[in-house]
């Protein structure tokens, strides 16, 4: 985790973002910000079969059971893509919903060509003030 002067020029660099350029933008340069300062690699920068950690706000969840088995899926963006992590076995988890922010470790991998990783450790995150 980055400390001091290197946090202070991040949210000097976010603060001259935020005068050009469309929310959408701003909001994805945050994320990897964020993901910078917590030591998480992008996910368009993970190959597939890698462990890795990951940092990002959820978009979507849903309950999508496979094979019979309960699955509960949730996309995870960190402002470069986007990796689907999917629970086996789970049809929700206290504080896992669109919006939430978290660290989520694991193996990747690319199933249909989605990345995916499945039953990811992770850490819910205090949400950002993204602007």
């Amino acid at each position: 985790m980055r400390m001091g002067s290197d946090k202070g020029a991040g949210l000097l660099r976010r603060a001259f973002r935020g005068l050009a350029g469309d929310r959408d933008q701003q909001d994805a340069e945050v994320l990897q910000d964020f993901a910078q300062d917590c030591g998480a690699k992008s996910i368009t920068g993970c190959k597939d079969r890698e462990l890795v950690t990951l940092y990002g706000t959820l978009r979507t969840i849903t309950f999508s059971p496979r094979g019979g088995v309960p699955a509960l899926e949730g996309e995870l963006y960190d402002g470069t893509g986007a990796v689907k992590l999917i629970w086996l076995g789970r049809r929700k988890i206290a504080g896992i919903h669109p919006g939430s922010e978290l660290i989520a470790s694991g193996r990747i991998g690319v199933v249909d060509g989605d990345r995916v990783m499945f039953n990811p450790r992770y850490e819910l995150r205090p949400t950002a003030a993204h602007g």
